[in-house]
Formats: structure tokens, sequence, C-alpha cells
């Protein structure tokens, strides 16, 4: 339900949020840290969250956002379906994964 566009302006909006290629993909970062990375063929996302966060969005619906398989998932790199999920939830998901990344003085601003 969201497209690549719409997911790269939404990770862009938030406080000193850049862009920048990550190997095939692009990469959404705060000082110099990923908190999410798009793959626009696929019509993915990945996002870093806390395991306790990760449990909570992959709770709702593990067809839509689920841990990535392996030792990533184990820390907290979480997958999402764009085609499948809602706006909303996205940019709630997305607003943690920054918040998770972003210095403290920077995530007190979201």
């Amino acid at each position: 339900m969201v497209n690549a566009e719409t997911f790269r302006q939404m990770a862009l909006s938030f406080p000193e949020a850049e862009e920048q290629p990550h190997f095939e993909k692009a990469s959404f970062r705060v000082k110099k840290k990923i908190f999410a990375t798009l793959h626009e063929k696929d019509k993915r996302a990945v996002i870093k969250l806390s395991l306790i966060d990760q449990s909570v969005f992959c709770a709702f619906d593990k067809n839509i956002i689920y841990p990535v398989l392996g030792e990533w998932g184990e820390h907290g790199w979480t997958m999402i379906e764009l085609s499948k999920i809602k706006k909303q939830m996205l940019h709630d998901a997305l607003t943690v994964a920054y918040c998770t990344v972003a210095p403290k003085a920077l995530a007190a601003k979201v």
C-alpha cells in the first residue's frame, strides 16, 4: 500500500535524516547510522528496532512485518512488505526506528 517514493519521503522527514547508497539499495541514516534501507525492486524495506519494539510490530501481522532471517533479525533488523503495510503503521515503525538510532536530542524532536 506504500510505494518507494512515499517511503523515501517519510524516511527523509526526520531531523537530519539523509539518503545514501548501501550496496544495491538506498539507506537512510542519521549521524551516519542506518535506521532503514529501501529495496525498491522487491518493494521491501528494512528498519532497525529494539527487540521489544520488533516483537510489538511483528505481533500485528507477520506477513507484513517480520524479523530479517538469521542473525540480523536477532539484532532487531525488521523487514517490511511495502505493498501490504498501511501508511500510518509504516510511519509509526519508521519513527520508532529513527528514535532507536538517533541521538537523544534529535529523537526528542520527533
